[in-house]
This record gives C-alpha cells, structure tokens and sequence, in this order.
C-alpha cells in the first residue's frame, strides 16, 4: 500500500490533510437546513480511495526544467475531451522531441508563464504547426459538476472530469476556463494560428476574459511553485530580453513513454463525486476557527482541485 507523502501546495495552503478530524456537530440554522459544519480537511480526511483517481499516463506531460530558477518537474494533465485535435498535436510535438532544450520564453507578472522554440530551429516532424482553435464544444455528453453560485462570464461554471469550466445551456456549449494553472496553446491574431508549439500556464489572477479566445488544452498538477518563482521578464509582455535569460528546458516526455519508476506517483480527487461537492460546499462557507462570517459564495477559479503525491 502506498503511503501519502503530500497534498499540492493548493490543497496544503487551504489546511487541508490526509487525516482530517471528526467532524463538528450540525449547526443548526433558521434560514437553511442544518448541515454538518465540516472543513476542508474534514472531507478530505473522510475520502476514499474511490474518491481519486490517477490521470491517464498518455495524457500526463513532464516538463523537466534544466539548472538554474525552477530546476525540476512540472506535471501537466492534457484535456482531450475539450481540445483532441490540440492534445494529439502536443504529443506528437512531444514524441518527437520538439520541446527538449526548447526555453521558457515568457515570465509575466501576475499573467503567464509560456515556453517555445525561439529560434526554430527544433524539427516540427509529422505534427502540423497550426490548428483550428478549439475554444468550446459541444456541451452533450459531459459528467458537468455545477457551482450553485453565478459567474460574472458564463451562464453556468462548474467541473468536468477535474477541470474547471463553463457552459451554456441555452446554446448547449461548454469550454474551459482560465483559472490559475491552466495550460493554453498560444496563437496569433488568426484563430487558426496555434497548435500547441507555444504553450503557457496561468500564473496570475485568472484572466477569464480570454475564456473562447484561446485554446485551453490543460491544467498543471504539480510544480506551480517552480513556474511562479521564475525571474520575471523585463520586455514587453514579460519575454526575455537577451537569450541567455531564457530558462531551459531539458526534455519533455509523456508519463506513458517513462517506466513506471520514472513517473511521478500522483492522484487527483475526482470532481463528480459527493466528496467533491462537500468540499466545495466547505470551501463557500469556511468552518475553520479563524473565520467570523462565512461567505455563503464561491468562484470557480478558487475552488481547490486537490491533488497528492505518494510514496511507491
């Protein structure tokens, strides 16, 4: 059995653990039906094994940072469900080995982290190097988890399978939303200009305005802190200004081309379960001791997608 080392650093900063305590009794409430006062780490200390699930080797992405700020493994979990010609396209690009030695690009306060081939000079192989954007979808056939609160840019947000996203019912679309660690494919001012050669994560406040303007094709699970701590740009939108400020890449490689001793041993805590819902549920009215009025609100974008990493 393996042994749970350590929640994400998101998790970690909500106070959540892998043994919460019991939880408090029922308050009771004249406006709504008593509910058990539970914390975050409540649920979480009350979840099981069902409660999780390990993402899919062939969409699991490790972008090994070379010597210097932020050496290590950042862990990316691609969306195919949202974005299948853009994901394919990634892990041709990563297969043939167009990211290794490839740089991070691109530090912008409080906006972006995004990484490419500056000087094209790496080979681009059988992937093409644009696509159609695929900003949203058909909203048939998604397990959608809704927020019970509004949202200032969508009808309805909420979660699919892990990510956070919109739809609209009215329209029977859906799409993914730019909240913090999510992964898109740069592009041009054509929609047809991206393809996932330039890749960036959010790094800053969630610049939702760029929801259904840029494909979203991801989500970081691990590593934000080595991504978030990279010396800034000074030129304009936060690239480099001299190339030896870029910060190197050293390979790139999807989880299901490394021997299992070479994987990062992770699970993520499913969305569409009522563990889920108790944690979002925990999240709009905080329980813990410090808090003097519960907001009774949440926003998508501030909901923890936890995730733990384990011993083998």
């Amino acid at each position: 059995m393996r042994q749970v080392l350590a929640l994400a650093s998101l998790a970690l900063a909500c106070g959540a653990s892998a043994s919460g305590a019991p939880p408090q009794a029922p308050a009771a409430s004249s406006v709504v039906p008593a509910t058990p006062a539970l914390t975050m780490a409540d649920v979480l200390g009350a979840s099981t094994i069902d409660d999780w699930r390990v993402p899919d080797p062939e969409n699991t992405v490790y972008l090994e940072l070379g010597p210097g700020a932020g050496e290590g493994r950042v862990v990316l979990e691609l969306a195919p469900a949202f974005a299948p010609r853009h994901v394919d396209n990634v892990r041709a690009l990563v297969r043939a080995g167009y990211f290794d030695h490839a740089f991070i690009v691109r530090v912008q306060e409080n906006y972006v982290v995004q990484w490419s081939d500056p000087d094209g000079t790496h080979p681009l192989g059988a992937a093409a190097r644009t696509l159609p954007g695929e900003f949203d979808r058909s909203a048939a056939g998604l397990d959608f988890t809704p927020l019970p609160d509004p949202d200032t840019f969508a009808p309805e947000v909420g979660f699919v399978s892990g990510f956070p996203a919109a739809r609209d019912p009215s329209a029977n679309v859906a799409w993914l939303v730019h909240c913090y660690g999510m992964l898109g494919a740069g592009r041009d001012n054509a929609a047809d200009s991206g393809g996932g050669t330039e890749l960036y994560v959010v790094t800053g406040h969630a610049p939702r305005q760029l929801d259904r303007n840029v494909t979203l094709l991801g989500r970081v699970l691990s590593g934000m802190d080595r991504l978030t701590t990279l010396p800034r740009g000074s030129a304009a939108l936060g690239f480099y200004e001299k190339p030896e400020q870029r910060v190197p890449i050293t390979r790139v490689r999807l989880a299901a081309d490394l021997p299992e001793p070479e994987r990062t041993a992770i699970e993520i805590l499913r969305t569409d379960t009522a563990t889920f819902r108790a944690l979002v549920e925990a999240r709009r009215n905080r329980r813990e001791e410090w808090f003097l009025k519960p907001a009774g609100h949440i926003d998508v974008c501030n909901v923890p997608l936890v995730v733990r990493t384990l011993s083998r």
